[in-house]
């Protein structure tokens, strides 16, 4: 008999067809979330074309660029084709791309419920279909002469969000991946010979806490990049002030700034780690200085850093701190089976100890490094045409940098480790002393 996840929620229909409906709700919402806002700057006479045509392809454009799709520009500033220009506008609002994910992962825990085991796919094929669908349609209808977007890539690329909202929803609600596949990984692990399951649980282990570092990392670059914001908050207030957009347009662009933050958080983690970022061709944001040429008037740009910095380099210890985390992490997870190995084919101590702790630095710190490359790939893009066609860290030097300096922390917090997790011995009274040893003679 197969088991059922849970049966609460579902709904009288076939899996592939709830499916389809559950995404289209996300796709709808989604929608919704993003026209309001255009709405209220049409509704003061913010665009020039005031025909709803106009502002049902700007949203459907919009849509289609929180989902990740990029658009292909092409302007004309005058009457010849000499001065035709083109580009990409590639950057992502990952704040808003939460949109669409945290509503698959929505839709991902009703569909969980309503599935057998091992028939899940057919809900997440059919959800799937449908918002493959929506891209297509969005890309087809909004697509206009100097804003155009691809229609294979408007099929494909939202279904990356989507897809994995639903997987991740589904699988928090099942709470197992063999409710929802069948196949349990425990079984499959157990197949194993002993060594595979050490080097498994030593390499999983190791992942996770270079997981743990780069998550440290980013959320200590966040709250730099919060420090940062309230200490020049009157730059970005005299910003706002001589943008004079009004209150609703002054709102809008609050919200599609906020839309920035988790990007301008990763910015950070790179400025931090030493690599920078680039905010413009040409330009460079580290932490021991800046140089970028005139800056669109964006109030949140007001914080940024300018000249030289004494104190940037400071900033180059949130990694190692973050690495740190990562190897007192990995200490408490008992997994640290290259270093037992090593232990038993070589009796020398004082070889072994350092050896291991390298190897766990070097290990730890890439997959640390992996995770903030791919940050810094997926927060990195471009404004389409002009000069800002380079916005962001370069995911190669970003990895390389977190990794060296989640590495160094690590070999300092699994040497640390030990003596963090040392027990604190009970305070010793004489009463007790004499209870001790009336009870050791008898």
């Amino acid at each position: 008999m197969k088991k059922k996840a849970d049966t609460s929620g579902g709904l009288p229909m076939p899996l592939w067809l709830q499916g389809m409906v559950e995404s289209a709700g996300a796709a709808l919402v989604s929608a919704l979330l993003v026209i309001v806002p255009l709405l209220g700057v049409w509704w003061a006479d913010g665009f020039a074309d005031k025909s709803l045509s106009t502002l049902a392809r700007l949203a459907g454009q919009a849509w289609l660029v929180i989902h990740g799709v990029p658009l292909h520009l092409t302007t004309n500033d005058g009457p010849s084709s000499a001065t035709l220009q083109s580009g990409t506008l590639s950057l992502v609002p990952l704040g808003l791309t939460l949109i669409p994910f945290l509503l698959s992962w929505r839709a991902g825990r009703r569909l969980a419920r309503a599935s057998y085991t091992d028939q899940l796919w057919q809900a997440l094929l059919g959800a799937l279909a449908i918002y493959a669908g929506v891209g297509l349609a969005t890309a087809f209808v909004c697509s206009a002469p100097g804003v155009e977007a691809s229609l294979a890539l408007s099929t494909v690329v939202p279904l990356v969000p989507v897809g994995l909202g639903l997987v991740v929803g589904a699988r928090r609600e099942a709470g197992a991946w063999g409710r929802l596949i069948g196949v349990e990984a425990v079984d499959w692990i157990a197949a194993t010979s002993q060594h595979s399951r050490w080097a498994g649980s030593y390499l999983w282990a190791a992942v996770r806490a270079g997981f743990v570092a780069a998550a440290a990392a980013l959320a200590l670059s966040a709250v730099l990049l919060a420090v940062n914001l309230a200490l020049h908050w009157a730059d970005i207030a005299a910003v706002f002030q001589g943008l004079r957009s009004g209150a609703l347009g002054g709102a809008v662009l609050t919200v599609a700034q906020l839309g920035f933050i988790p990007n301008l958080a990763i910015w950070t983690l790179s400025w931090a780690s030493g690599a920078g970022f680039a905010l413009g061709t040409g330009s460079t944001v580290g932490p021991l200085g800046t140089v970028v040429a005139p800056i669109p008037a964006i109030p949140v740009l007001g914080a940024l850093p300018v000249g030289e910095l004494s104190w940037g380099v400071v900033a180059m210890v949130l990694p190692v701190l973050a690495g740190v985390l990562g190897g007192w992490w990995f200490l408490r997870a008992g997994e640290n089976h290259f270093d037992e190995w090593l232990s038993i084919k070589v009796k020398h101590r004082w070889f072994t100890a350092p050896a291991s702790t390298l190897v766990l630095g070097a290990v730890v710190g890439s997959a640390a490094g992996i995770f903030a490359g791919a940050l810094a790939w997926l927060s990195h893009g471009s404004a389409g045409i002009g000069r800002l066609t380079d916005l962001g860290p370069d995911f190669l030097t970003t990895g390389l940098w977190v990794a060296a300096e989640v590495g160094i922390g690590v070999v300092v917090g699994s040497a640390l480790g030990p003596w963090l997790e040392r027990e604190p011995q009970p305070a010793t009274t004489p009463g007790a002393a004499a209870r001790r040893a009336g009870r050791s003679g008898e």
